[in-house]
């Protein structure tokens, strides 16, 4: 029998909780992972992989900030830079709580190619689904997001099932924050240089300085 929405939620409340506080190994649930083979990070990257500026984002999806930063200044931005070959702009996912940890999963659950268009879908409904009373409700409007994107069930289950592709994420999660020494979202690091939140103006600027 296939796992109820409600089972999963609930499964991946522990996924959330014993990976962000380095108790994997004590949840017998995270054993039960269908994955077969050692699961390989996927840096989730725009624009041309030779531009002449790279930008890092670290972004939590229950940040309003980052979900403002997207849905503003982001689109502006794009066309003009990342999509002429000026600028490869590089999502990093930071997850201070278990439900930005569940929103990555589901946004990286159909590859490269859904990644982006799921950032934009849960940026743009954050608030309904991140401010819901409880788990299981999160994890229902996020299958409802994922349904959207045109994912099945059967594969959202497995990406909340997969235990070992959680734990990576959270692995790279640390290991980038702590080498960038990002304490806060959104945070970027533009060609090895740290900035905070920016509006468009000085986002522009900074770009700009450096083509």
């Amino acid at each position: 029998m296939q796992p109820t929405t409600l089972q999963i939620s609930f499964r991946a409340f522990l996924i959330g909780i014993a990976l962000l506080f380095g108790a994997m190994a004590a949840s017998p649930l995270l054993a039960q992972s269908t994955a077969e083979e050692a699961p390989v990070y996927e840096e989730m990257a725009l624009g041309d992989p030779d531009a002449p500026i790279t930008v890092v984002e670290y972004l939590s999806f229950t940040c309003p900030h980052c979900a403002t930063f997207h849905n503003g200044v982001f689109k502006q931005l794009k066309p003009d830079y990342i999509d002429t070959g000026k600028v490869k702009f590089i999502f990093r996912e930071v997850y201070f709580d278990p439900y930005g940890l569940w929103a990555a999963i589901l946004a990286r659950c159909g590859g490269n190619q859904k990644y982006f268009g799921l950032v934009d879908m849960l940026f743009q409904h954050q608030a309904s689904w991140s401010r819901q009373p409880d788990g299981p409700s999160v994890a229902a409007r996020l299958f409802e997001i994922g349904r959207a994107a045109g994912l099945a069930d059967g594969t959202i289950q497995a990406c909340f099932q997969d235990g070992p592709k959680a734990e990576l994420l959270v692995e790279k999660f640390k290991e980038f924050t702590e080498e960038d020494g990002i304490n806060s979202t959104p945070s970027f690091v533009i060609d090895g240089t740290n900035y905070s939140n920016m509006g468009l103006d000085e986002f522009v600027d900074v770009l700009e300085s450096k083509l």
